[in-house]
């Protein structure tokens, strides 16, 4: 299910679509207009925008450049629907950032063939197919953005653990419904613990991610897992959530009790100084999720102002590289430190990292 929001102060549009979009059951539409469309495109991320530049008016501008310049909404597609026919009018709004433009007065069946299929080339393309959030293209686009800012930021990134044993036993399933539930809270505790532009996304698998500020990093942390504790303990059998462990097999083929599928989030802020590349961030969340899996509250919080107490093994130590190893240099967090990568892979690639790096101090 997936939502689309309509900008008009009419039904012109809004009408046809909730007709026909609708009654397939498969998405719903919402109707806005002014600053109360920006809000709902900012809190909801919808999977498409209709922008009715005949009834928007010059409004109808501001609300595409203010989306295309925001990171929960630059990737949105926004379709434009005006009576201006000529080649000017169409340019401008593909360079306002409009991925399709249709002229009033329309035939309805392309109208809603055209939005079909921009709903398709999201659900392609854009998001996470198992559940509604933005996909790790999303995730790295918006950090890219962070890098950019001069505002305070905090990273979250989540994982399960014992997810495997949980997967093996229970069957894939209900492994997805597990991670559908995972996002599922996660949508709900930023909507309602934390700021308007937090960014919530799916990277792959198990993993996921919230963008936010660093006064609510921590609240956001605790309430996502509480839920979570709660929430999750329909998904297991009355005898395994009693003993508190999953019978499963080793890698070995024998018996052995899992631990019950905890979450684990490790914190990133990028203060008291900035971070300058994708690589720096992602080497900081392996190693923030790795503390975290080890805490009590499965919670682990690194500022860059403490990046020596991330290392509990020698950082000298010297790991297997490739012959395509490169030396990239990081000096964002006031320690003078460098890594080599053996594959410049994803950014956020869920992976853990310390298999992929030989960091060493520097004067």
């Amino acid at each position: 299910m997936g939502n689309v929001l309509v900008v008009e102060d009419n039904s012109l549009i809004s009408r046809i679509l909730q007709k026909r979009l609708e009654s397939d059951g498969d998405h719903t539409v919402t109707v806005l207009h002014g600053e109360d469309a920006v809000q709902f495109a900012l809190r909801k991320m919808p999977q498409l925008i209709v922008i009715n530049m005949a009834s928007a008016g010059g409004d109808g501008e501001q609300f595409i450049q203010r989306l295309r310049t925001h990171a929960r909404t630059m990737y949105i597609p926004i379709i434009v629907v005006s009576a201006a026919n000529d080649p000017g009018a169409k340019v401008r709004a593909f360079r306002m950032g409009a991925d399709d433009y249709i002229v009033i007065p329309f035939d309805v069946e392309e109208l809603l063939e055209r939005v079909r299929t921009q709903l398709r080339h999201v659900q392609q393309v854009m998001l996470s197919r198992l559940i509604d959030l933005p996909g790790a293209l999303q995730v790295e686009m918006t950090i890219k953005c962070k890098l950019t800012s001069q505002e305070p930021w905090s990273l979250l990134y989540l994982d399960l653990d014992n997810f495997k044993a949980f997967n093996d036993t229970y069957g894939f399933l209900a492994g997805n419904e597990m991670i559908r539930l995972v996002g599922r809270i996660c949508r709900r505790v930023v909507c309602e613990y934390g700021n308007v532009e937090d960014f919530v996304g799916h990277v792959g698998g198990d993993d996921f991610v919230v963008v936010t500020t660093p006064d609510r990093a921590r609240l956001l942390s605790c309430r996502i897992i509480a839920a979570y504790k709660e929430l999750s303990q329909p998904f297991y059998r009355p005898e395994d959530l009693k003993r508190g462990t999953i019978s499963g097999v080793d890698r070995k083929g024998r018996p052995y009790q899992f631990p019950l599928v905890s979450l684990s989030i490790g914190i990133v802020n990028n203060l008291p100084y900035l971070a300058h590349s994708l690589q720096e961030i992602s080497y900081l969340v392996a190693e923030a999720k790795r503390n975290a899996k080890r805490s009590s509250d499965n919670i682990y919080y690194i500022s860059s102002r403490g990046i020596a107490d991330c290392f509990d093994q020698p950082l000298a130590s010297s790991l297997p590289l490739s012959s395509s190893a490169s030396v990239l240099p990081v000096t964002a967090l006031g320690w003078g430190w460098e890594f080599n990568k053996r594959e410049l892979a994803p950014a956020l690639c869920g992976e853990e990292a310390r298999s992929d790096y030989e960091v060493r101090l520097r004067p």
